[in-house]
């Protein structure tokens, strides 16, 4: 198993303010970090020779726009949705990113009032599979992320987003799994990850209340138990979320402080991970 920290619990933009930050991550015992991919102008290349001389492997994470969505009626905005996609993937391939996450099969944060309908399926289908293939040329894995219905309406439960990945069939195209939405959506968490596990590349350790893993209600032993059954063994990464970003506490609805120091809820999220992994070894 891999533990990395999502570093959105800190900035929306790699910067050189990090590097103290990302310095004690290291020194924790953190095999990599999660990055932000929203700024597609960074020397992500320069950030790559950064990563690797801390010792840091490294994913990312990226959001779609109602300004780029890859499911919206407009073909214009579909294909801006793909060239987008396509610039992230340029910007993961120079920054060394194995994997990318996140809601980039439709824009976060829009609704139309409705669910979604089967042209954006197709819609969405004909998108990814043409990230995917990009995907392919720059090397890097396409980790599709659920979320919950009051963050988006395409993706919504694990076997949805299993099965849209298994339509866009590209190897290039899995998904991660997100224990955070999962909470929200899913009736059993246990057949969920069994439903997924063919699909399965990623996986977000993320409290109920976006806090620190391990001290508040997600049912942690059903998931880590299910995790283990399937044989999973790739990224576990703490996505947690605070004040310290006013934009993203906005987009995230984080209005109140809920743990002592960013760096003590890494600290403590990866000695919980470590813990349950070790309890099933």
């Amino acid at each position: 198993m891999k533990y990395g920290m999502n570093l959105l619990l800190w900035t929306g933009e790699l910067n050189d303010g990090l590097l103290p930050t990302l310095e004690k991550l290291k020194a924790m015992g953190f095999d990599g970090v999660e990055i932000p991919i929203f700024n597609l102008s960074l020397d992500y290349g320069a950030w790559g020779k950064r990563l690797d001389g801390l010792g840091f492997e490294r994913t990312g994470v990226t959001v779609r726009t109602p300004e780029d969505n890859p499911i919206s009626p407009d073909a214009s905005v579909r294909k801006k949705g793909v060239e987008a996609n396509k610039q992230m993937l340029d910007c993961c391939a120079a920054a060394g990113v194995q994997t990318v996450v996140g809601p980039y099969h439709s824009a976060l944060g829009f609704f139309t009032g409705a669910g979604r309908t089967d042209d954006e399926w197709k819609w969405g289908i004909e998108s990814m599979r043409a990230t995917a293939e990009y995907a392919e040329k720059v090397g890097v894995m396409l980790g599709v992320e659920p979320l919950n219905r009051f963050e988006v309406y395409f993706l919504n439960s694990q076997s949805d987003a299993a099965e849209f990945c298994r339509q866009v069939d590209h190897p290039k195209c899995r998904m991660m799994y997100d224990t955070f939405h999962s909470n929200i959506e899913e009736k059993n968490v246990a057949k969920a990850i069994h439903d997924i596990k063919d699909m399965l590349c990623h996986v977000h350790i993320s409290e109920n209340d976006r806090s620190t893993p391990g001290k508040g209600n997600i049912r942690w032993k059903e998931n880590f138990d299910a995790l283990r059954s399937i044989g999973y063994d790739g990224w576990l990464v703490i996505e947690a979320f605070g004040l310290a970003l006013p934009e993203l506490a906005a987009a995230t609805k984080i209005w109140r402080r809920m743990f002592e120091s960013e760096l003590q809820l890494a600290e403590q999220g990866l000695k919980f991970m470590k813990e349950q992994v070790a309890l099933r070894a």
